[in-house]
């Protein structure tokens, strides 16, 4: 077929899959990240602006991609942060009564290269069984495409979220209290959530305790965020000193992750990470079950601060860590997505118990 550029993904474990190029076309012709794959059936554009996947190859489990096109209301982002996505088909046309473009056309606006045709059932069952892995993708002779997977270092012990956070503070929402929301890589559609309770402002990554605590804040929110926690290093610190404070604090994801390493625990790399909007949460305290949105790589281990803390949520497919309270404080997190930006709306009661949180002090 005319106009088709045929490339291939390869992947650092020497695997091949051959495809053809879509997208913007990267600088020096190679897409290079760590590649991990989405179960979600739809939100494909909520995925690829979600700041979390900044250094990785999203791989789309869903076969056709594109459908329904693309809308500006839909990005978590001004822009997206991931390296590159990787689908079985990109939809020729798409049909919906929102879509202002195609995710194709969006794709190169964007400047985020990608590419189709590729046997995703075969590629996720690759990394389901050999775990998330470095990748490249391109026109490029399969070579310098397997160098240069083995050259990119993935997200363990990469600190993602400088290259994500806002440089400079800003506002949005007008609610009852007052929130300071630090920026670690969050997503439109949680500023959405806690602007219907709060007037959010919302700092970068680096934004000391002391400058958060003088805003006289009603409460702290720590966001979603790509890469290794154990990275983003000035954050526990600024995290006990509001909690000490006794300010009511809420994290998600990342921020989760931030909060129990606060509070003692260790982090630790899952095989290949938890993507996609219908992950099955059982909350311990009242028992229900919560499908989930989720997009982490990396997950708490509690065991060595069970004094000091509540776990309140676990993942029933794992059973891994989903959620912590801080006892003795107004504190809380979660590990997965409650905005569900995209995914189903069965946690957004989360930001309602933060409100009670600010409201009872």
């Amino acid at each position: 077929m005319s106009g088709v550029t045929q490339g291939a993904l390869v992947l650092a474990n020497g695997e091949v899959f051959e495809g053809e190029i879509i997208g913007a076309v990267p600088s020096d012709g190679v897409a290079a990240g760590e590649v991990v794959f989405n179960t979600a059936t739809t939100g494909y554009q909520e995925i690829v602006t979600d700041p979390s996947y900044a250094g990785q190859i999203i791989t789309f489990t869903q076969p056709h991609v594109g459908n329904y096109g693309v809308t500006r209301l839909d990005n978590e982002a001004g822009r997206p942060f991931a390296r590159g996505i990787v689908v079985r088909e990109l939809a020729r046309r798409h049909s919906n009564w929102r879509a202002e473009d195609s995710l194709a056309a969006s794709l190169q606006r964007w400047g985020v290269p990608g590419i189709a045709g590729i046997d995703t059932r075969r590629l996720t069952r690759v990394l389901r069984d050999t775990g998330a892995m470095a990748g490249a993708f391109g026109s490029a002779p399969v070579a310098v495409l397997r160098e240069r997977a083995n050259r990119e270092p993935g997200t363990s012990g990469v600190d993602l979220v400088g290259v994500v956070t806002t440089d400079k503070a800003y506002q949005v929402g007008s609610g009852r209290f007052d929130v300071v929301a630090y920026d670690f890589g969050i997503k439109s559609t949680i500023l959405s959530c806690l602007s219907a309770i709060a007037t959010v402002r919302v700092v970068p990554a680096s934004t000391s305790a002391d400058e958060v605590l003088a805003m006289k804040p009603n409460g702290v929110f720590l966001s979603n965020g790509p890469g290794d926690p154990e990275m983003v290093s000035e954050a526990p610190d600024n995290i006990r000193r509001i909690i000490d404070a006794g300010v009511p604090l809420f994290g998600i994801c990342l921020g989760h992750q931030l909060l129990s390493r606060t509070m003692g625990a260790r982090t630790y790399k899952l095989p290949f990470g938890h993507h996609g909007a219908n992950h099955p949460v059982r909350n311990l305290a009242s028992g229900t079950v919560e499908i989930t949105s989720q997009n982490h790589n990396f997950c708490v281990d509690t065991s060595a601060i069970e004094g000091l803390i509540e776990v309140t949520h676990i993942n029933l497919n794992d059973e891994t860590n989903e959620g912590i309270r801080v006892r003795d404080a107004r504190a809380f997190g979660v590990q997965y997505h409650p905005e569900a930006g995209p995914g189903p709306h069965d946690s957004r009661y989360l930001f309602a118990r933060f409100a009670e949180l600010m409201d009872a002090r």
